[in-house]
């Protein structure tokens, strides 16, 4: 599997197999899961939607959002229990209004689960762990 490194960017490939051996980065030889999610820009979150096979689920929030700010720890509960076999990342809607924009984010929080590159479901509204965890596995494909 292509696998997009959350820390230098760059593009690995591993076995699917060894996902759930703690497989390092080949160019910056951090870990690629550290069971923690992502934060991307616009322009990284389009990297790891075009380079990495992984299923990617984002929640696009904003700092002056108080539902955001509740549910952002459940969202690394979720990372926790939800990686490898998928990557979790944040795309701060303030600051990346282009991402917003190009994902038509009508509000916030808003979870999109990417697969294969492409949208495969949102929802919108905080919701605890075991919420994401269970919305997740009810859209993978």
């Amino acid at each position: 599997m292509h696998i997009v490194c959350p820390h230098c960017h760059k593009t690995n490939r591993v076995p699917e197999e060894r996902l759930s051996s703690d497989p390092q980065c080949g160019a910056c030889r951090r870990p690629l899961f550290d069971r923690h999610p992502v934060e991307l820009s616009f322009t990284r979150l389009q990297q790891h939607l075009q380079k990495s096979e992984l299923p990617l689920l984002v929640d696009f929030w904003a700092p002056w959002c108080g539902p955001c700010r509740t549910m952002a720890p459940a969202f690394v509960e979720a990372a926790g229990h939800l990686e490898p076999r998928m990557r979790l990342a944040k795309v701060n809607t303030e600051d990346e209004q282009q991402a917003g924009m190009v994902f038509g984010i009508r509000s916030i929080p808003t979870l999109i689960l990417f697969q294969e590159g492409q949208e495969s479901a949102r929802v919108s509204g905080a919701m605890s762990a075991p919420q994401i965890e269970s919305w997740v596995r009810q859209n993978l494909g």
